[in-house]
């Protein structure tokens, strides 16, 4: 059975969390008074198996314009230690890629960086602050 101490931390500890609002009052005396809980939308998102309307709403949608793409890829052959004829061809190459292709590049890309990033665990932990 729960206490009322333990009920009303509990209702609070949600509060505090934005997922409920919890209709505690505490007494100067330390005594609780329960008023009407409420659920929030952040809580009913929480209980969502699917993450519910926060999922949606939350989402980063990252742009790359395919002329940044080919920017970069383009300076990456400048970069290269080949000679002047193979960097003009490679550079054609690039420029003649269609958009759906530059599309995939960029996907495996992203997908082989991350995978030969020597120390990701490392630079994950400090992206997340841990």
């Amino acid at each position: 059975m729960q206490t009322e101490e333990t009920a009303a931390a509990n209702l609070v500890y949600l509060q505090e969390h934005g997922l409920c609002e919890s209709g505690v009052v505490i007494g100067v005396d330390g005594h609780f008074s329960f008023g009407e809980s409420t659920i929030t939308a952040r809580g009913l998102d929480f209980l969502a198996d699917d993450g519910g309307l926060s999922a949606i709403l939350s989402t980063v949608v990252v742009k790359l314009h395919a002329d940044s793409i080919r920017a970069l890829l383009e300076s990456k052959i400048e970069q290269a230690n080949l000679p002047a004829p193979e960097k003009s061809a490679l550079k054609a190459r690039l420029a003649a890629l269609s958009t759906k292709a530059l599309e995939t590049a960029t996907t495996d890309l992203v997908h082989r960086g991350v995978d030969y990033l020597p120390n990701a665990i490392d630079w994950i932990r400090t992206l997340l602050g841990g």
